[in-house]
This record gives C-alpha cells, structure tokens and sequence, in this order.
C-alpha cells in the first residue's frame, strides 16, 4: 500500500537531507511542497528529482486552499513540517517575515490538515502524524552549567525563536484542543552538507577558501550544541514511526563547541585538505565583529528521553562529522556558488 510524507520546506537544508534519507531507508513516497525562497534551492534535490516516489510542489504554507488541495490528493500518512525562516541575524533585521511564515504559516498548516483530517475514517485518523521540527532556541539562554531538557520552560530572546516558540505552542494546542496527533522536535544547531552559506560553518568553510575575512561574534566564546545533519534526520525518522503523539523529544549531538572552537577546527582540517598558497594556517583570517544584540550564551540539549524511549543516539563525533562537512564543500564548490549566486 501506496503510503505518502507530504514535507514542509523539503529544499531547504535539513528537509533536502530528510528527503534523500527517506527515500533511501525507506518506501514512503514524498510530496515536497516548497516555496523556494532564497534558501530553498533545488540543487539541494537534483539527484532526487526524477525518483519515482517524489514529487514536488511550489507553494506557499500560508495557501490553506493549497494545503487541502494537495492533502484531499496525496492523502498523507503524516505530515512533516520544516518549512521556516531560521537565520536569527535575518530575523534582527526584518522579523515580518518569520512572524509569516513560522507562526501564520503554521498555523494554516494546521487548519488544513484539521480540516482535512475529519473527512477520513476513525482508524486513518488515528494513525495520521503530523511532526513540527524546532529548535532548542525556543528555550533561551543557558549559564555555564545545565542542559535543555524537554520541560524547560520557554523564553526565546531573539524574534526567530519568539517565532518559533509561537509555532510550538500552536501546535501542542491542537493536540490538546482538537486531538491532533502531533510530534515534537527540538533540535541543537545543526551542520552538514547542503547548508545555505550564512550559518556558521559553512560561511566560514567559504570565506576561508576565498581568502575573505571569518568573522566571530564578540569574543567567540558563545556555546552552541553541534548535531551532523544526518544524525538529525534519523531522529526524525524515528520519532516519525515510533514517537507518542502529544510528546516533544530534543535532539542534540552531545558537541558542545564554543564559535572560536568551530573556527579553529574548521581551519585546522583545511590547512590539511586545502593548505593556503602562502603556507599560513587560515586561522589568520579570523576577525573579531561587533556581537549581535540578544546574543544567548549558551545552548545544550538533554537528549536522554529520545535515546531512552525511542533509541536513537548520534552516529556521528563532532570530528568525523566535521570531516564529512569539509569534504563535501570542498568537493562542491560549484553548488554554493550557485547558491550564493541566486
């Protein structure tokens, strides 16, 4: 039996990586409904595009007509969102945007599927899922000491995580108010191949190779939890099959790494891969920049519940999933100057 994932934002970084995943590991067929903006590309996808059981659709979460449409002809098994804004600097700059997409957005994700859900069987509607993917920026800013863990309570300081915060709530609403059987995911920062070169490592990976400045917030001492992509997709797989619904489960890589670390690993394995013409380490290129306002201080997950409950634990060490990043940028450089040039 014909068994159909209709994904949220399926070009984008973690949902292109998931949508390769899927396929590979498993039979679902995948309706990708994506709006392509800036960081939906789908190069992300091309190797994907002429599978038999995936099919792409541009188009707009906030289109609730839209959503019914696809959802009354696919007849989805479970719904995964990941379609979003999620760069915080963008989000300091023009939250519009963010309040759009992540909470409007979802919010009409939700309607259509509330909607569309009454008109199946009892036994269909029991087993639908529908899997909201978040960040563990919701939960604020850490001291030096203590995790995240999934009944900390919510205090987002940038307007990304105020938005995304929102669409977690929204969500747990209609699995309380309506009986929507939803999932919850809240992950750390993540890293790997096919990430839009604003975040972190891989502007640093480019601007380094491109002899540009890398530039560090404040005093780079600002602590961030790193989970490779992959490792990322799996959990959701797994909470996708085996999570109870109304439960939300944090996802981390056990990597904390403040951003001076990140840089200083990234240069180091490229000084070996790709050493500087001139025989310096790339470490010379990192420059110090005004820090960003709100910037929290730390952030760590308790991932314990999933490993406890569903099994899941990383695959990848900070070390080999760095490799593994470098690599694939270094053997893709014409993809992200595709990216970058639009």
């Amino acid at each position: 039996m014909k068994t159909t994932l209709l994904i949220t934002g399926g070009a984008g970084f973690i949902g292109s990586n998931f949508i390769r995943l899927a396929l590979q590991q498993t039979e679902f067929h995948i309706l990708n409904l994506d709006k392509l903006t800036y960081a939906g590309n789908l190069d992300s996808l091309q190797s994907v595009e002429q599978h038999p059981r995936y099919r792409l659709v541009q188009g707009d979460i906030c289109d609730q007509a839209l959503v019914e449409k696809l959802m009354a002809e696919a007849q989805p098994s479970a719904i995964v969102h990941f379609a979003a804004e999620s760069h915080v600097d963008r989000s300091i700059d023009g939250p519009a945007a963010f309040i759009r997409t992540n909470i409007n957005g979802t919010f009409s994700l939700l309607e259509a599927v509330r909607s569309w859900r009454r008109s199946l069987p009892e036994a269909k509607q029991a087993a639908f899922r529908f899997l909201h993917v978040s960040t563990d920026e919701v939960y604020g800013s850490l001291g030096e000491t203590g995790y995240f863990s999934e009944e900390t309570p919510y205090a987002p300081n940038s307007p990304y995580s105020a938005s995304k915060a929102a669409s977690d709530h929204l969500v747990r609403a209609y699995y309380h108010t309506y009986g929507l059987p939803v999932l919850m995911t809240n992950c750390s920062n993540n890293y790997g191949p096919y990430q839009f070169p604003e975040k972190l490592i891989p502007l640093m990976i480019l601007n380094a190779l491109e002899g540009k400045p890398l530039p560090v917030y404040g005093t780079g001492r600002n602590i961030r939890d790193w989970l490779y992509v992959e490792d990322h997709c799996r959990a959701i797989l797994t909470v996708l099959t085996n999570g109870a619904p109304g439960e939300k489960y944090n996802i981390g890589g056990h990597n904390e790494k403040t951003n001076l670390d990140i840089v200083h690993a990234l240069c180091a394995i490229l000084d070996a891969k790709q050493p500087r013409p001139d025989g310096k380490s790339y470490k010379e290129q990192i420059t110090f920049v005004k820090d960003r306002p709100g910037h929290d201080l730390r952030y760590a997950i308790d991932a314990a519940k999933i490993e406890r409950e569903l099994g899941w634990t990383p695959a990848e060490t900070f070390e080999t999933g760095m490799i593994k990043t470098v690599d694939w940028y270094l053997q893709n450089r014409e993809w992200s100057q595709r990216i970058i040039g639009g």
